[in-house]
């Protein structure tokens, strides 16, 4: 579990933009989440370091916290962190490749097991994380995009989960994310629309940080309620 990995690199962006230095903002999402990001603009930094802050709040705090919690000792997030590295590296084809090579083929393959039970450990830490997400922002758009909008991210990357999350998270903080992205020299990526509004300028990033914080506060305060209703005789 590690809150620092993904609030450092948003921080960086952050504090870029207040500097007014749009370059630098885009390596450190460059080197945080991967892709061309030379010509994008202020506002699709913000939009795609939003997006990756909210899927690697869940992937990294919200769903291992859950495991850890659930299951004895540290067994439910070692399972957890293991099964989303692994269907990751046995997603398919790696980046630059034809997906219709056979090694990617056989890689797909390969990973489908480890890939199911990753959408199976995701069931539940998945929903209460969008829940939380409502209930510390905007519960009505949250509500609303979660349920109109999540099922439409099913071939993005994570699926359905975290099309969940990013509906909710968008829904919360009154923002729209996914939406085009522009590759100077390749066909725009098109990606459904997730959340209400607006997509999220740069001065919307501390909200998003802020969401996760909310959130996170939230979680270990119910834990910490019902660890104490455990041990009432």
């Amino acid at each position: 579990m590690g809150f620092r990995r993904f609030s450092h690199a948003v921080s960086a962006i952050i504090q870029a933009f207040r500097d007014n230095d749009v370059v630098t903002a885009r390596r450190a999402l460059a080197g945080w989440r991967g892709g061309y990001t030379a010509d994008l603009a202020s506002a699709d930094v913000a939009r795609l370091a939003t997006e990756r802050g909210l899927v690697d709040a869940y992937r990294q705090v919200f769903a291992v916290l859950f495991w850890f919690t659930v299951l004895p000792g540290p067994v439910g997030a070692v399972l957890y962190r293991a099964c989303e590295l692994l269907a990751n590296e046995w997603a398919g084809a790696s980046p630059g490749d034809d997906e219709e090579t056979p090694i990617a083929r056989a890689r797909a393959a390969f990973g489908a097991p480890v890939r199911r039970a990753l959408w199976l450990l995701d069931w539940i830490p998945v929903r209460l994380t969008a829940l939380s997400f409502a209930v510390v922002g905007d519960f009505e758009d949250a509500a609303w995009s979660w349920r109109t909008q999540a099922r439409s991210w099913a071939r993005e990357e994570g699926g359905v989960p975290m099309g969940i999350v990013l509906a909710s998270g968008a829904g919360a903080l009154g923002v729209a994310l996914g939406g085009t992205i522009a590759v100077p020299g390749s066909e725009p990526k098109l990606r459904p629309v997730l959340g209400v509004g607006d997509p999220p300028e740069p001065e919307a990033l501390p909200s998003a940080v802020g969401l996760v914080w909310r959130a996170l506060v939230l979680w270990l305060l119910v834990i910490l309620l019902v660890t104490l209703a455990n041990l009432a005789p």
